[in-house]
């Protein structure tokens, strides 16, 4: 059925949806691993879309295409590749805060508290009034309203909501908002001369990308559009908290530089980058960049022909426009941990998440792919554009596919085989030692994928472009 899948992809964007056969779907069906949810489906569908639109992009250089293959199995590993970085031989933890997670309320419901980020947890712990320790804020939450403590948290600029069922969310007005929209828009923004790719021999070979995103959708975005040949720098400032493991997820192929973008200076050092890049990535709340003349009307007009793709949690409309968000936030109030939990309890009852942060690489993925769509457009028919995406509308996408009948989801293995995991993966060295990580997914049969840079720590290159690549 991924074929099927795909076809929603590309009718989104105005493709022929019969180009959905042309890629070869192998690894099988869901259920890939225990969820009902077919995330094996829509990994390989959003890989494929990469596909058709990298060997869209290599047809304009060369007027060949490319045969396009992804394996549904290791698609779905590509869901939680942090999971597979190994250092060295060691395996690299992931960091968690102790008080992140779901916590019983008031009157049967359930919380979610994200506190992954300190500035978010502060905000989740500042409103319960108690210190970090997960058994006081197991006391503290069990005395709020769901919904009120969702409410509070979310004043106090931290993360986090009451888990729903889906039927629940289905009549929220957000959920309305987000089903207004496509799952991916792109549209033109500005007027210039098509513009040519420029040289080289991979299909974004020269290409400038700057991504100012976080986590994991934005930066596996430019992961993907490096491991086609582009030239990526990873723009943080240096005063935001990061993941170090989440790091070295997603800086394969990337440079990296600091800008604080409090300082003026230094936004002029963007601004300057931007003058001499191709797409501009960022995942900042709509109307953030705004304030600091980094709109996309402001960069079209500095330079045209720029692609600015922007993220959001829960899309551009409706009343949690400006909410932040993450994929175990977007679970949580769609009514998606509900079900999980209901089919596949934990130690605990109550809510649980998936295998996999499925709506943070899946939106990453489709926001390369749109990307790619637009800079064709550009080399055609000119322009600069705007390409919009949120973990909500992937989210609902992603649910809108239906879920593996119950009958089939018996006895579902809960990881890959190890033969898998290392036919899967590949070695890197980078400053910190020899990474051990997942290799790209899509199988092209002229352009294999590669990233040409290792990833490097935060801030470990000066702001400043290099020559284009050949």
């Amino acid at each position: 059925m991924s074929d099927k899948t795909l076809a929603t992809i590309l009718s989104n964007v105005g493709w022929d949806t019969g180009r959905a056969a042309e890629p070869e779907f192998t690894g099988g069906a869901d259920p890939i691993l225990p969820t009902p949810f077919r995330i094996g489906e829509t990994a390989a569908a959003s890989l494929a879309a990469v596909g058709l639109a990298v060997s869209d992009l290599w047809e304009l250089r060369t007027g060949r295409g490319q045969e396009v293959n992804v394996d549904a199995r290791r698609a779905t590993a590509s869901l939680r590749s942090g999971k597979y970085l190994e250092m060295d031989g060691t395996p690299v933890a992931a960091e968690r805060t102790p008080v992140m997670g779901v916590y019983p309320a008031k009157n049967g419901r359930w919380s979610y508290l994200h506190c992954n980020f300190p500035n978010h947890r502060d905000a989740a712990l500042g409103v319960l009034g108690v210190e970090e320790d997960r058994e006081a804020v197991r006391r503290a939450v069990a005395k709020w309203d769901a919904l009120e403590l969702e409410e509070a948290i979310i004043a106090a600029k931290g993360a986090g909501g009451m888990v729903r069922s889906m039927a629940e969310w289905a009549q929220h007005p957000q959920s309305a908002a987000v089903a207004s929209l496509p799952l991916l828009e792109i549209e033109k923004i500005g007027d210039c001369p098509p513009e040519a790719l420029p040289d080289g021999d991979r299909p974004l070979s020269g290409i400038r990308v700057l991504d100012l995103t976080r986590v994991l959708a934005g930066p596996s975005c430019a992961r993907t559009l490096a491991e086609h040949g582009a030239d990526v720098m990873k723009i943080s400032g240096p005063h935001l908290p990061f993941s170090p493991s989440q790091e070295l997820d997603t800086g394969h192929g990337k440079l990296s530089a600091h800008i604080d973008l409090r300082k003026n200076d230094e936004v002029e050092t963007l601004r300057e980058l931007v003058s001499q890049a191709d797409v501009f990535s960022q995942g900042y709340r709509p109307g953030t960049l705004a304030r600091r003349g980094l709109s996309p009307k402001d960069l079209a007009k500095l330079r045209p022909g720029i692609v600015y793709v922007s993220l959001s949690a829960f899309g551009r409309v409706g009343p949690w426009a400006h909410r932040r968000g993450f994929d175990t936030v977007v679970q949580t109030v769609s009514g998606i941990t509900h079900r999980q939990g209901e089919l596949f309890p934990g130690a605990e009852p109550g809510p649980q998440f998936y295998p996999v942060s499925a709506i943070d690489y899946l939106t990453g993925y489709l926001m390369a792919f749109g990307v790619m769509v637009a800079l064709v457009r550009r080399a055609t028919e000119g322009g600069s554009w705007l390409v919009r995406a949120s973990l909500a509308q992937t989210g609902r996408w992603l649910v809108d596919r239906g879920q593996v009948p119950e009958a089939e989801l018996r006895d579902v293995p809960e990881e890959f085989t190890s033969d898998e995991v290392k036919r899967w993966s590949t070695a890197t060295d980078v400053p910190a030692g020899r990474l051990r990580h997942l290799a790209p997914v899509v199988e092209l049969s002229e352009t294999p994928p590669h990233w040409a840079r290792p990833t490097v720590p935060l801030g470990y290159h000066d702001p400043v472009w290099p020559e284009r690549t050949a």
